[in-house]
């Protein structure tokens, strides 16, 4: 009967140990596997992975607003402290406005100095802004791309007087043969399109950039044509060249007459970046909607022949800048109609993220509005549904967004995808 007792007892003892080891490795089992997960969810991410953000002129005129004293050492702190936010948060790339209104946050031959930075149109801040940025990027590590708005002259004004005597875009309107060179729309200035003294200028200002700035890229936005009606878009803004051009004597429409002054501008800025240092990048971030972009009133973006040849852009970044709960535009959608699009895999696609509505109260219809304001994962889960769908990158708009209070929530969560 002892030894009965004592084998029940080494048995009991033996079992216990057993399960107790068992809890132990089911224990490490669990937690690597947690581990596992989590290092998966920070590294799916190819190592090359572009992760940019913008700085727009917003973030200059913030400069302007903090610091009284402007000048090369206080921007350079500034914009340090930029970089450096982007690299805690794992972004290895900053795209900096450098020509917002047709003028420059750098030494031009070709524009005015930009208002943004010295507070006035065609006044010398003093220093050069794109060559500190240049260098404090690249000191830390990070890539720049130099961002321009190819027509925007003036937005909400329609006053020459008001525009620098250095523009050329009040020296052309000032001028009968040149003034259509440059369109007065709803309140607004634009580059005529169709003008190749205008594609010229244009090119020539990528050209100047290129050739004396260390940028890694040039990177355009969503500003081409203004949006029509049913009722001018044949009429307004530059029917008067399309009246007059080869392509409606052949009875080709206004629309592929219009996508067809892009697509001239858009490849021979291709054409000149290439031609001077063949490892700058161009790309372009249209508006998200591929509706819109191939509407017969609006933009003129020829996105599909874009996407599918070497000859234009190098990537394309659609602004993506809706929630999963958007009633017509969810971001699932919208993310899979753009790679759909870019099956031929002959340029990159990056998609664009708004931080800025991320803890806001901003959308269409409650469902959105409360997605933004309350998820703080919709960051994080935008960035990994499109890489689950094969994108090749991201850009995230803007900077003053990154570091705002309200977003700061779902910036935290968002790191976690993106730094290694």
């Amino acid at each position: 009967m002892l030894m009965l007792r004592r084998k029940s007892k080494l048995f009991l003892t033996v079992l216990l140990t057993c399960l107790l080891l068992g809890n132990t490795f089911g224990s490490v089992a669990v937690n690597a596997a947690e581990a596992s997960d989590a290092q998966t969810e920070q590294t799916t991410a190819n190592t090359d992975e572009y992760k940019a953000f913008w700085f727009s002129y917003y973030d200059y005129t913030a400069y302007r607003a903090k610091y009284k004293k402007r000048n090369a050492t206080t921007f350079k702190k500034y914009f340090t402290q930029a970089v450096k936010k982007g690299k805690s948060l794992g972004m290895n790339c900053i795209i900096v406005h450098v020509r917002p209104f047709g003028d420059a946050m750098y030494k031009s031959k070709y524009f005015p100095w930009s208002k943004c930075i010295s507070g006035k149109q065609g006044k010398n801040p003093g220093y050069d802004p794109l060559k500190i940025m240049t260098q404090v990027a690249h000191a830390n590590g990070m890539k720049i791309e130099a961002w321009i708005n190819p027509y925007r002259v003036a937005s909400g004004s329609t006053n020459y007087k008001k525009l620098s005597t250095k523009n050329p875009a009040r020296k052309w309107h000032n001028k009968k043969k040149t003034r259509r060179n440059v369109l007065a729309y709803k309140g607004s200035l634009y580059y005529n399109p169709a003008k190749a003294q205008v594609r010229n200028l244009i090119v020539n200002g990528v050209k100047e950039i290129v050739e004396n700035y260390d940028v890694d890229g040039i990177h355009m936005d969503d500003y081409f044509y203004p949006a029509f009606s049913s009722s001018n878009v044949n009429s307004a803004f530059d029917a008067k060249e399309y009246r007059a051009s080869t392509m409606a004597k052949e009875k080709e429409n206004i629309v592929s007459f219009r996508r067809e002054q892009v697509n001239m501008l858009v490849k021979s800025i291709h054409s000149a970046v290439k031609s001077i240092d063949p490892s700058v990048t161009f790309g372009i971030s249209p508006a998200g909607n591929i509706d819109n972009l191939t509407s017969r009133y609006s933009y003129y973006v020829d996105i599909n022949k874009w996407l599918n040849s070497s000859d234009y852009v190098d990537y394309i970044c659609p602004q993506i800048y809706w929630g999963f709960k958007h009633p017509y535009a969810k971001f699932d959608r919208v993310t899979n109609r753009w790679m759909n699009a870019a099956k031929s895999k002959k340029v990159k696609v990056y998609i664009g993220i708004a931080v800025y509505r991320a803890g806001h109260n901003i959308g269409a219809g409650s469902a959105e509005r409360r997605e933004w304001r309350s998820d703080a994962n919709i960051l994080k889960k935008q960035v990994q549904y499109a890489r689950k769908k094969g994108c090749d990158g991201f850009a995230f708009f803007d900077y003053q967004d990154l570091k705002s209070k309200k977003s700061a929530k779902a910036v935290k969560q968002l790191k976690k995808v993106l730094k290694y």
